[in-house]
């Protein structure tokens, strides 16, 4: 399949390798000089704009950060009129559902065909084409681009046919994703502060019933001062704010999801926005003194 790859960031790029090297045609763009560099390397193309990304795909993936940035590539930098009628459009972005509803009904109106595909696994998922992907959108679309969505992902999630459904079991595990990381701060401040070995604290949890994926992936990296950035801290006061945008028009009460995005946008006020998410840990540290034991 002609696939027209945007965003190659940490995760975007060996999901692009993994499709060249699953026998698709790709031509990738981003804004970052040299950013395609290693799929050129590995046989697929270097798109010089957005719109050239665009031209001839029979589907275009969008690895951006929000779909803020889905609906500018699309509308305002003319991709979405550039690609050939029936093309479908990959939206494997973190968005608000009505967001994707809306995009996809756009969409539909110039002839094209949305998936709302968002993904999880992080850098390993990418890497490893383990990614977990939740789409949404017509069945016959889906079909179309699961040899796209097989060369990327181990674990393809049919959510329905609705858009928005695939941004709505997205927007699920990243609450999770958000409260968990945020308790694995609070736990690790907390043996910080009590003067217990964080290395041995993590490895006691790791083997207890207090154990999650996310104290044992964040929690070596809470240890270090400055961690390689695998997500960003604002990106979960951004998923967190879809997260409670959704329940304050759904009304439902999402008090550990509030209590979690506090101390996400306390991190980033704290100018750590752009720090590794497990850096959420120095808002506690400031919160409670750094340095400070009993």
């Amino acid at each position: 399949m002609r696939v027209g790859f945007i965003g190659l960031g940490a995760m975007g790029v060996p999901m692009a390798l993994n499709l060249v090297k699953a026998g698709h045609t790709v031509r990738g763009f981003d804004l970052r000089p040299g950013a395609a560099d290693a799929l050129v390397a590995a046989g697929g193309g270097a798109a010089s704009s957005a719109v050239d990304a665009a031209h001839d795909a029979e589907l275009l993936w969008l690895m951006v950060v929000s779909g803020e940035q889905a609906e500018s590539v699309l509308f305002d930098h003319g991709a979405a009129a550039t690609l050939p009628q029936g093309a479908i459009v990959g939206m494997g972005c973190t968005q608000a559902p009505e967001h994707a509803m809306r995009t996809a009904a756009r969409l539909s109106a110039m002839g094209l065909h949305a998936l709302d595909a968002p993904v999880s696994g992080g850098t390993k998922g990418a890497n490893a084409a383990a990614l977990t992907i939740m789409c949404s959108g017509d069945e016959a679309v889906l079909q179309r681009a699961r040899p796209v969505l097989d060369a990327m992902g181990s674990r393809i999630f049919d959510c329905g046919r609705a858009a928005g459904m695939g941004s709505t079991a997205k927007m699920i595990n990243q609450l999770l994703c958000g409260v968990h990381i945020a308790a694995a701060a609070e736990a690790m401040h907390l043996a910080e502060r009590a003067g217990v070995s964080t290395a041995t604290m993590h490895e006691i949890i790791s083997v207890s019933a207090g154990n999650s994926w996310m104290w044992g992936d964040r929690g070596p990296r809470m240890m270090q001062s400055d961690p390689p950035v695998t997500s960003a801290v604002d990106i979960f006061v951004k998923d967190l704010g879809i997260v409670l945008g959704e329940g304050r028009a759904l009304k439902a009460g999402l008090p550990l999801s509030a209590a979690a995005m506090q101390m996400f946008l306390a991190a980033s006020g704290l100018g750590h926005g752009a720090a590794d998410d497990s850096q959420v840990i120095r808002a506690y540290r400031a919160l409670n003194g750094a340095g400070a034991k009993r």
